[in-house]
């Protein structure tokens, strides 16, 4: 949904970081190179927990005078319900503070239009494959920590087997840490085509080289740099099945077009009517 230029805002996209995995934080500065090219915003700016500029220096990284924030995260939970209000000083939707006003959008990872985006990039991985033949695993984390963790998950688990676009046997949310193990993924799937997209923000280290090895991909965790090469060597063929392992969600060129829906859903919900 396209939004109206705010030629005198600026644009916070909020990222974890790592201080870990430097390439981590290379889909929040394409996401923002996107935006800045489509001239909406004043000026388009990362920052993150774990990197620099960090969430304490967004005051000193632009003299505009109003700022959308939104996480570039997959879902509710410590970090945007806590940590990033803490960080910037915020109150609730919209804050006024240090002479800035703040407006802060929901993550990324819970809104609707993350649905096409996950067809798309299945579709991408299997090119020619039935997907009336195939099931469709979105895997992510998962914690007991927080329930919020895998509920973005299941709603687009459960958005995807309502479109009528989308024919596939079976659409299955699976976890690394929790059940339905991503790890048992061969007998949670009874078609003979698998898809697995991991439902995160950047390939880390966790679609580089935890789930490979869950999935029998890899026998066992190797340099992350190395293990990039799983997703150019589809189709796996693994228990009797043909996997089809697909990079990180989040690194799509379109999750620029899912920041700019957050967006525009928080204008037209906070604009009187």
């Amino acid at each position: 949904m396209p939004i109206q230029p705010k030629p005198h805002s600026a644009l916070f996209i909020a990222g974890h970081g790592s201080t870990e995995n430097p390439d981590s934080s290379v889909p929040y500065f394409e996401h923002a190179s996107e935006i800045r090219s489509r001239n909406l915003f004043a000026e388009v700016h990362c920052i993150f927990w774990k990197e620099e500029p960090s969430f304490r220096e967004a005051w000193y990284l632009t003299d505009c005078e109003e700022i959308y924030v939104v996480p570039d995260f997959i879902s509710e939970g410590y970090f945007t319900q806590e940590v990033i209000p803490r960080e910037l000083e915020l109150q609730g939707d919209t804050t006024a503070v240090r002479g800035k006003k703040f407006h802060y959008c929901a993550p990324v990872g819970i809104h609707p239009s993350m649905t096409q985006l996950l067809l798309r990039r299945a579709r991408e991985v299997a090119p020619g494959v039935d997907p009336r033949e195939t099931t469709l695993i979105v895997v992510g984390h998962g914690t007991g920590l927080n329930a919020n963790s895998t509920k973005a998950i299941k709603d687009q688990c459960a958005l995807l087997r309502e479109q009528s676009d989308s024919p596939y046997a079976a659409v299955i949310d699976a976890y690394m840490e929790e059940q339905p193990f991503i790890a048992d993924w061969h007998q949670l799937a009874q078609t003979p085509h698998v898809v697995v997209v991991p439902f995160f923000i950047a390939d880390g280290l966790h679609s580089f080289q935890d789930i490979p090895v869950l999935l029998g991909i890899e026998s066992e965790v190797g340099a992350a740099a190395s293990q990039r090469e799983v997703f150019r060597h589809n189709p796996h063929h693994l228990h009797g099945r043909s996997l089809y392992y697909s990079s990180a969600i989040g690194t799509d060129r379109m999750m620029a077009d899912v920041i700019l829906d957050q967006i525009h859903d928080f204008d037209k919900s906070h604009t009187p009517s």
